[in-house]
């Protein structure tokens, strides 16, 4: 018997908790970013944002505004080499500051208009990408200095962190895919290339300019598929940054709505004062109509004033006790009238009048307490 029992004892089962088998820690950043932290970290510039889309679509539209406005561009040179070789005959002028200057400036601006349709172009298209990843709310925070950035160790680790071992495997595709298209246009255009040192100048920069155009569409496009990667890469790691803990979650909402015990609390104090608010005015009540255990409604009406009769309090089980109870104190007229007083208490709030549809009820009931304060009338 003792042997059976001991071993009884051996393989009854040990209590423990399961706790040590969850992994998640109650630090764990498991849940997603609340509205309130997207927002803060939006003020602070952490987005979901990638480079290489801007770079892709900037190239995409410089080239397809090159290849738009290279007609005029052409022309706009032409007439800046021209302006510049009828300039030589006035050479002389040139020890003149206001001549030079004026030749200067002059020379410039022509330059800037052709430059310019490409960069409105591709500041238009900048900002425009810009706002289609992150959306319109600029911010200067991220531009203000931190000096935590200059922390060696955190310098060591970007420089051998996951990051930067994406930005160089993103270097390397990139000119990969450089040296992939050039090599696949030549190849295709390698008769043409040929033809070059046969051709007049003016065909020769056309042939030259249309495949500089070619190259960088074509490298353009390819890149999108790297950049659409890029940024399915940031948004994740951005959506993974911006996670929280349970607990932080729990702290948030209490901060934003209020501890619930604290709004419990609050909650109970206006009721306490509403209810001594009310307990006041019943000694001013011309009745109180009963259940006459469970129910009780104090009515007041004032004659000069007008109108029909106001309740100025209502309670159910121990309310109704205490409002009965005052009620006696005060020589109040207690009436029972159980429907009466059950519809009171649903139907009217305190501080409001009767109902026109209960005026008939409460008239015969008022009508029997006059009758019992003044019998000789």
């Amino acid at each position: 018997m003792i042997l059976r029992k001991t071993k009884i004892l051996h393989n009854s089962p040990i209590p423990m908790s399961l706790t040590f088998f969850n992994n998640q820690g109650p630090g764990e950043k498991t849940e997603k970013a609340t509205p309130k932290k997207r927002e803060k970290a939006r003020k602070e510039g952490q987005v979901a944002q990638s480079q290489e889309v801007g770079t892709a679509f900037l190239l995409i539209s410089a080239f397809l505004a090159l290849r738009f406005f290279a007609p005029m561009m052409l022309n706009r040179i032409t007439s800046i080499l021209h302006f510049n070789f009828t300039s030589i005959d006035l050479a002389q002028n040139f020890r003149d500051p206001q001549f030079s200057a004026w030749f200067i400036w002059a020379t410039f601006g022509q330059v800037i208009l052709v430059i310019l349709p490409i960069a409105i172009v591709v500041m238009s298209v900048g900002l425009f990408i810009n706002i289609m990843q992150v959306g319109w709310k600029p911010t200067a925070k991220p531009l203000k200095p931190k000096f935590s950035k200059l922390s060696p160790l955190k310098g060591i680790k970007k420089v051998f962190g996951m990051r930067m071992l994406m930005e160089l495997f993103k270097a390397i595709l990139k000119f990969a895919v450089i040296l992939t298209v050039v090599f696949f246009v030549l190849v295709d255009r390698v008769d043409m290339l040929q033809m070059l040192l046969y051709m007049d100048l003016f065909a020769a920069v056309a042939i030259i300019a249309d495949l500089f155009v070619t190259v960088g569409l074509t490298v353009g496009i390819l890149y999108l598929f790297i950049a659409a990667a890029d940024y399915a890469f940031n948004r994740r790691k951005h959506e993974k940054e911006l996670r929280m803990s349970k607990q932080e979650v729990k702290e948030e909402w209490k901060t934003m709505e209020g501890d619930p015990m604290i709004k419990s609390r609050i909650k109970q104090k206006m009721r306490e004062v509403s209810m001594r608010r009310m307990m006041q005015d019943v000694p001013h009540a011309d009745v109180v109509i009963t259940n006459p255990t469970h129910y009780a409604c104090a009515l007041r009406y004032d004659r000069e004033r007008g109108g029909a009769p106001i309740l100025v309090a209502k309670g159910r089980d121990h309310m109704a006790r205490r409002i009965k109870d005052v009620a006696r104190e005060n020589f109040i007229v207690m009436v029972e009238d159980k429907p009466l007083a059950r519809t009171l208490y649903s139907v009217v709030d305190v501080g409001d009048e009767v109902p026109p549809e209960l005026w008939q009820a409460v008239a015969e009931v008022l009508a029997y307490v006059y009758r019992l304060k003044n019998p000789a009338s």
